[in-house]
């Protein structure tokens, strides 16, 4: 088991490796106060593992119950957040007790958000059962829904008290949603550079599963230990998500976040370099590992729809946009610009 400590105003352990959701109930025992738990899941996950963890759970003498959404984005918004709340009250959870988030990046956001704001805020555990929120969105404390007119529009930094990633629970991940999380392994390499970049291109992250996670979770709790509310230096984490963003939104959500941040960072590199921001070896080295992965790098939208999409993105000033661009692999910097000028950066990106 590898194990990273993420050191923000409340501290929590990250830990990976095989086998932690059946050692999960004496973890929690030792690590709770709680009497009830509330396992939140979606219904592609929830008869794969959340099944025997709510029994186990009950068994290690936890008064149990569970919460289980449909599958996707379209699941992170109000009206379900609404009612995740309502569930929690009708069980009789209280301050002492916990949420535990079993599943991907939309059940943990949406988990997270309950617990962060029913009774003013409760505990909650990830249980991160996809790549990408093993990689990315299970640390950091980042949760949220969707809005129509945008992602993550409504949220709170909520850190949790344990993430939990059973690394036995990628295999059973479809190929789309094993690339989706490869899709940010690349941005932790383009953050990192040197070795991770290239061991990427050497061996499939998924024959290295603990190596990989715990290398990006380890990227990961630095920026965040250093700008714990995304203030600053956290922004460089956003690497390839304005811009990916918007073809999530204009696509309906039909375009994963992965691909999303594919196409983000495609585009980004090749417009940097284009700006004389970076030299050609930056965007070539990027698209070729995104190919490699089987990740797309380009979109259809065009930079008026794209530039419309991301008016309302949570990352945008009164007057400016920020941009997160590549200098080098292992290099990236943030740029405050107008809108009409990361209009410019999207058409120099490819756009049309």
């Amino acid at each position: 088991m590898t194990s990273v400590t993420v050191k923000t105003g409340k501290p929590y352990e990250v830990r990976i490796g095989s086998g932690l959701l059946q050692e999960a109930p004496a973890v929690l025992r030792a690590l709770l106060p709680a009497k009830r738990l509330m396992v939140v899941s979606d219904d592609n996950v929830f008869p794969l593992y959340g099944e025997a963890l709510v029994k186990a759970l009950t068994e290690a003498g936890f008064l149990t119950s569970s919460y289980v959404m449909e599958s996707g984005e379209q699941s992170k918004n109000l009206t379900v957040y609404g009612d995740l709340l309502g569930r929690l009250c009708e069980a009789g959870l209280t301050r002492d007790d916990s949420v535990i988030a079993l599943g991907g990046g939309v059940v943990g956001d949406l988990a997270g958000f309950a617990a962060a704001t029913y009774q003013r805020g409760i505990s909650y555990v990830q249980m991160p059962t996809s790549l990408l929120a093993a990689v990315d969105s299970s640390v950091g404390g980042k949760t949220a829904v969707d809005l129509p007119g945008g992602k993550n529009q409504v949220g709170a930094f909520c850190q949790p008290a344990l993430v939990l990633c059973d690394i036995d629970t990628l295999k059973t991940l479809p190929d789309s949603e094993y690339r989706n999380g490869c899709a940010e392994i690349i941005k932790y390499g383009m953050l990192l550079g040197e070795p991770l970049f290239s061991r990427l291109a050497e061996k499939p992250v998924k024959e290295m599963y603990e190596e990989i996670i715990g290398s990006c979770v380890a990227v990961k709790r630095d920026y965040v230990e250093a700008d714990e509310f995304d203030r600053g230096l956290r922004m460089l984490l956003n690497l390839g998500h304005t811009a990916g963003h918007g073809v999530e939104l204009l696509s309906g959500f039909t375009v994963p976040h992965g691909q999303g941040v594919a196409i983000g960072m495609a585009i980004i590199a090749r417009a940097a370099h284009a700006m004389g921001y970076c030299d050609e070896t930056v965007p070539e080295r990027l698209i070729k590992l995104l190919n490699m992965y089987g990740l797309p790098t380009e979109t259809e939208f065009t930079a008026d729809e794209l530039t419309a999409a991301v008016a309302n993105d949570k990352k945008n000033t009164a007057t400016s946009m920020r941009i997160v661009y590549p200098e080098a692999v292992g290099s990236c910097k943030v740029l405050s610009v107008s809108k009409a000028t990361f209009h410019e950066w999207l058409k120099a990106g490819g756009l049309l």
